[in-house]
């Protein structure tokens, strides 16, 4: 897991460094399409193409849907707002999902998750501040990738009870591949040097690795030891902010990443106190 959030980290700073002059579309191509080389690999890992076989091919729709728009508006983000506070939004991600799964699966969810949630909210508007100058349209921008991301984990949770989780990235990362090609038509394509065309290649590589050593952790070790591990995203990618850009979060900002943090933390341990009880 700690290779993996390196990993996601270096991706995620490349594709800010990469965003500012290129297509978020063009990124988007080489994020899926080099990818689907590491997830061809698991799929022979793992069993072969049996794996890929499906009954609800309207469902892994509907999740590479909402994933590709995730997608899309989170390295549209990267390029436009600071690494760390970007990261520290898209972290807001479980949040919705928490409150999603009372919508959309009827779960219940009690009163300490329930302030877990506004809490977080809460820490995720002190990082956004909407009115601000810096803030308004990325931030607002990565808030709707949380979102979304939260929507796409309530897919995946259902998908996830039929179908192999490499089944699920494999049509993921495909339809995105295709999607982007779709995009390129509207934005265009820019020749990258050969530098960024390096680059390029390095975002689907470090994507598809960081996605396969995510898998592998959660094989290894349970969901509770290795997922908070995960927020160490925010720490990682605000050291490379730090040395690349130069770019150090003022205290509000600091103040609104510990509050999602310490929610985020929280609202998994109720989740896992929880769904360890025995039912009755």
């Amino acid at each position: 897991m700690l290779f993996s959030i390196l990993l996601f980290s270096l991706m995620d700073a490349t594709v800010k460094w990469l965003g500012g002059n290129y297509p978020t579309s063009q990124i988007m191509f080489f994020r899926c399409a080099v990818a689907l080389l590491p997830v061809c690999v698991l799929i022979a890992l793992r069993g072969g193409p049996g794996l890929l076989r499906s009954a609800h091919p309207g469902l892994h729709a509907l999740r590479s849907l909402l994933g590709i728009t995730a997608m899309a508006c989170a390295f549209y983000a990267f390029a436009h707002m600071p690494l760390a506070e970007a990261i520290s939004i898209l972290h807001t991600a479980p949040l919705f999902m928490t409150a999603l799964s009372v919508l959309l699966l009827r779960e219940k969810v009690g009163l300490r998750r329930w302030s877990a949630v506004l809490v977080g909210f809460t820490g995720m508007l002190l990082v956004v501040r909407p009115g601000s100058d810096v803030f308004e349209t990325a931030g607002l921008i990565m808030l709707a990738a949380a979102f979304l991301i939260g929507c796409t984990t309530i897919v995946i949770r259902h998908l996830g009870r039929h179908d192999d989780p490499v089944c699920i990235t494999f049509y993921f990362t495909l339809s995105g591949a295709f999607a982007s090609l779709a995009g390129l038509v509207w934005q265009g394509w820019i020749n990258p040097p050969p530098l960024d065309l390096a680059l390029f290649i390095a975002i689907g590589l470090l994507g598809g690795l960081a996605q396969f050593h995510m898998t592998l952790s959660y094989r290894h070790a349970a969901v509770g030891i290795v997922s908070p591990l995960k927020y160490l995203t925010i720490v990682v990618g605000g050291v490379i902010a730090y040395l690349v850009w130069g770019e150090v979060p003022d205290l509000v900002s600091v103040a609104g990443i510990a509050i999602i943090v310490v929610s985020g933390l929280y609202t998994l341990h109720r989740e896992l106190l929880l769904g360890a009880r025995p039912r009755p």
